[in-house]
Order: C-alpha cells, then sequence, then structure tokens
C-alpha cells in the first residue's frame, strides 16, 4: 500500500512539473520578439519585428512625426515592404496562375533586398535612433488595413488569385503615394533614387495585376 502510495505522489509531481515547464517562457535574446504593432512597448527599437500577427490596427511609434523625415520614410517604407513579401509568401506556392507565382517571387526577391538596403541607410545615418513608424505617411494607413492574410488562406484555385490581386493593387498604390511624397521631401538622393525605382516597378504591377483581374475575372 506504501509503495502504491508514493507512485501516486510521484506522479503527481512529474505532472506537476512537465506542466510548469510547458509554460515557462524560454530565453529570447531576440530585441524585436513580441513586439505588437497594437502598442509599441519599445519606442527605442527600430523595425523589424516579425509580421506573423500583424493585424489592421498597426499604429505609429511615439513622436515618429517629429523625427527627421527620411528616418521616418525609411521605417514606414520598411514595414510596408514587409507587408508585401508576407502577402506574397503563400502566393508562391498556392496561386493557381504562374504569372501570379512569378510576380510574388519578385515581389520578395526585389523588397527583400530594398529592406536591406534601407536597414543599411538607417544604420548609417540615424545610428540608435528610435523606432519612427509613422502610419500618417501618404499611403501607408490604407495599405495597411487591406491586407487580410486570413483571406489568402481560406480562398484557393482562381479565387486566391484575385484575392492576392485585390489586396496588392492597394498595397502597392499606398508604396507608390509614400515614394511620390518622398520625391518632394527627402533630402537623400538615395532615398530619392529609391523612391523612383519603386514607383516605376509597383506601377508597372499594378498595370499588370490590373488586366489580370479583368481576364480571370470571367472565368468565375
Amino acid at each position: 500500500m506504501k509503495t502504491q502510495y508514493f507512485t501516486i505522489i510521484l506522479l503527481v509531481i512529474s505532472a506537476l512539473s512537465l506542466s510548469c515547464s510547458r509554460q515557462m517562457p524560454s530565453a529570447n535574446t531576440d530585441p524585436h520578439a513580441g513586439m505588437n504593432h497594437n502598442a509599441n512597448q519599445n519606442p527605442t527599437v527600430p523595425p523589424g519585428a516579425d509580421h506573423g500577427g500583424m493585424d489592421h490596427t498597426m499604429q505609429s511609434s511615439p513622436n515618429a512625426a517629429t523625427a527627421a523625415y527620411d528616418l521616418q520614410f525609411l521605417d514606414t517604407m520598411i514595414e510596408h515592404h514587409k507587408g508585401a513579401v508576407m502577402m506574397a509568401g503563400p502566393a508562391t506556392a498556392r496561386a493557381l496562375h504562374p504569372e501570379i507565382k512569378t510576380l510574388a517571387t519578385d515581389i520578395i526577391s526585389s523588397q527583400q533586398n530594398e529592406i536591406g538596403q534601407m536597414k543599411v541607410w538607417r544604420d548609417k545615418w540615424f545610428p540608435g535612433a528610435a523606432a519612427a513608424l509613422n502610419m500618417e505617411m501618404p499611403g501607408m494607413a490604407d495599405s495597411m488595413k487591406g491586407m487580410d492574410m486570413k483571406i489568402l488562406t481560406i480562398v484557393s484555385g482562381n479565387d486566391f488569385d484575385l484575392a492576392f490581386i485585390k489586396q496588392m493593387v492597394p498595397h502597392h498604390a499606398g508604396a507608390v503615394m509614400m515614394a511620390n511624397d518622398a520625391l518632394q521631401r527627402s533630402s537623400k538622393p538615395e532615398i530619392k533614387t529609391l523612391a523612383a525605382a519603386i514607383i516605376k516597378a509597383q506601377e508597372s504591377e499594378i498595370k499588370q495585376m490590373k488586366e489580370w483581374q479583368t481576364a480571370w475575372s470571367k472565368t468565375k
């Protein structure tokens, strides 16, 4: 009987220990971990958080509007590009039309490269600066409101392609608006060159996507 009693005690202790270990948060040295866009709890961290939990209530960084314009542009366009990359990811595998798969691959490649370049400039021009994500910059808020990653996990086939286009067109349009603003307001020739490249590339992609949208809507 005593043996059974002690066995039960040991089993209970083991179960409690396992439960605690599952609930114990693991150490994480990533400064961006846990950052959410509903509340900028760490304004000194520059943009770069994972968008896996992105929602439509992304907010500006504290005092973003008072930061240098070029810093605002970099931080805001980086986040904007990350949104496009996140939307393009599922399309590389789930799109029906090869044209969408190719476009999605191009978006990921080009915009990840631009993100990398903008981060280099940020570190060079504004080392240690507080985050300056500004949702009030032209095109930013409307672009992010149009993002709905959930729908891209539900629909398939031609419906997926049309849903992708429906979201990516206004997202691109927002980037074009922000880039046009930078052409007028930036003090950095590098940013103006990037802005011109964004406008050229994304206006062309918008035109192409609208043509696909018209053609493929007839097949529904």
